[in-house]
C-alpha cells in the first residue's frame, strides 16, 4: 500500500465531523502516513478532483469547531437513498470515474464520515474495489450497528435547551408551547430531551399519536393548575393511519424533505383546546455549533480506530462503539439498510410514562 489517506464527509452536517477528522490525521501523521482531505462530499472524487492535503497543523482549533472543514453535500450524483429512505445504485460511470481519480491520486484508502445514505455509497464503492472504512455519523442516532452516533448528544443538548427556555415563556403566558426537532423514522432525540427537558408530552415516529390524547394530556394538566404545556415532536410522527408529512420542495435525488408536522398539531391543540399555542421549528440549529465534550471524545476514538482499520488493511467495516464501551468493526454491509428505533415497551419509554408524560397514545 501506499500511505495515503483520503477522508470525505458526506449528508448533513454534524457536531463533530472535524473532531473526527483532526482524530485521524493526527494519529495518521505519527505513523507516517499523509491525510487529504475530499472536498464537498463524495462527487469531490469526480473530474475536476477537489481535493486538499491535510497536516497537523490545520488540525488546531478543530475539536471544538462545528461542521466540516471539507464541506459536505446529501444531494448529488453519488446520492443513494431517495423517497423515504429507498437505496439506490449509484450509477456505474460515475463510480468508475471517482475510482480512477481515487487510484491517480495514490490513496490507499478512503475514510468515509457519515450515516446511513453515506455508509451506503461506501458499501457500494468497497464492493467496486475502494479500500473503504466507515465512521458513523448522524444526529438522529439511528444507526442500528452502533450503541450511539456523533453528533446526537450535541443535539439533544440544544433541544434541551430550547425546552428550558420556552418553559418560562410558556408559564408566562399559560401557552401551550410545540417544539419540532429532528428524527425521521427514530425518535431519540425527542426521547432523551423531552425526558431530560421536563415535556409533558413527547411525540415520536415509533408510536402513532392521536390529537384525543394530547387533548386528555393539556386537560389534566389544566385540572391540576398547570395551565401551560410543552409538546416535544420528532419531524418524522405520524398521526395514526396517516404518513409522513413533507416539503414541496424535495428534489429527486435526495429522500423527502420533512417539514411541517409541528405547526399542524400546534394548530389542531389551538383549536381544540382553545389556549394560545404556538410552534418552533428548531431545524438545522441541532447540527450547528460546538460538539458537547461527550461527542468530543466519541469523534476522536472513532478517528483513531478508523485510522488503525486502516492500518489493519481491514476495509469494507465502519468503527462502531459496542455495548461494553469499547470500539470494534462492524461490516458496512452490516452496518447500513438497518434503523435503529425507540422501543415503544423499552426504559426510555417506560421511565417517562412512569412520570405521566404522554406519549399521545
Amino acid at each position: 500500500m501506499t500511505n495515503k489517506i483520503g477522508i470525505v464527509t458526506g449528508g448533513g452536517d454534524c457536531p463533530g465531523l472535524n473532531a473526527v477528522i483532526r482524530a485521524i490525521v493526527k494519529t495518521a501523521t505519527l505513523n507516517g502516513w499523509e491525510c487529504f482531505g475530499i472536498h464537498g462530499g463524495f462527487d469531490g472524487l469526480l473530474t475536476p478532483v477537489q481535493v486538499m492535503p491535510l497536516a497537523t497543523k490545520d488540525m488546531d482549533g478543530l475539536l471544538i469547531r462545528g461542521g466540516t472543514i471539507l464541506g459536505t453535500a446529501n444531494s448529488g450524483k453519488f446520492s443513494a437513498k431517495t423517497g423515504h429512505g429507498e437505496p439506490r445504485q449509484v450509477d456505474q460511470n460515475i463510480l468508475n470515474q471517482a475510482k480512477i481519480n481515487f487510484e491517480a491520486l495514490g490513496l490507499a484508502a478512503l475514510v468515509a464520515i457519515g450515516g446511513d445514505g453515506t455508509l451506503t455509497i461506501a458499501q457500494q464503492m468497497f464492493e467496486m474495489g475502494f479500500a473503504v472504512v466507515g465512521v458513523p455519523k448522524t444526529i438522529d442516532n439511528d444507526l442500528d450497528a452502533t450503541q450511539t452516533t456523533f453528533g446526537f448528544d450535541t443535539a439533544v443538548a440544544c433541544a434541551v435547551d430550547a425546552l428550558d427556555r420556552l418553559h418560562s415563556t410558556a408559564q408566562s403566558h399559560n401557552r401551550v408551547m410545540v417544539l419540532e426537532v429532528m428524527g425521521r423514522y427514530a425518535g431519540w432525540i425527542a426521547a432523551y430531551a423531552g425526558l431530560a427537558g421536563g415535556a409533558d408530552v413527547i411525540l415520536i415516529p415509533e408510536i402513532k399519536f392521536n390529537h384525543d390524547a394530547i387533548q386528555r394530556k393539556i386537560q389534566a394538566r389544566e385540572a391540576e393548575g398547570k395551565h401551560f404545556t410543552i409538546v416535544i415532536m420528532a419531524e418524522g410522527v405520524t398521526l395514526e393511519g396517516q404518513g409522513f408529512v413533507t416539503s414541496n420542495k424535495t428534489g429527486t435525488d435526495r429522500e423527502a424533505r420533512l417539514g411541517g408536522i409541528g405547526h399542524l398539531v400546534a394548530e389542531e391543540i389551538e383549536n381544540r383546546s382553545k389556549k394560545e399555542t404556538r410552534c418552533v421549528v428548531l431545524g438545522h440549529l441541532q447540527r450547528g455549533g460546538q460538539p458537547t465534550q461527550w461527542d468530543r471524545q466519541l469523534c476522536t476514538r472513532f478517528g483513531v480506530h478508523a485510522f488503525q482499520l486502516i492500518a489493519r488493511e481491514q476495509f469494507g467495516f465502519m468503527v462502531a462503539l459496542k455495548e461494553n464501551g469499547t470500539m470494534g468493526p462492524v461490516t458496512l454491509k452490516d452496518a447500513i439498510n438497518k434503523i435503529r428505533r425507540v422501543d415503544p415497551a423499552g426504559d426510555l419509554v417506560m421511565t417517562a410514562r412512569a412520570l405521566g408524560i404522554s406519549f399521545g397514545d
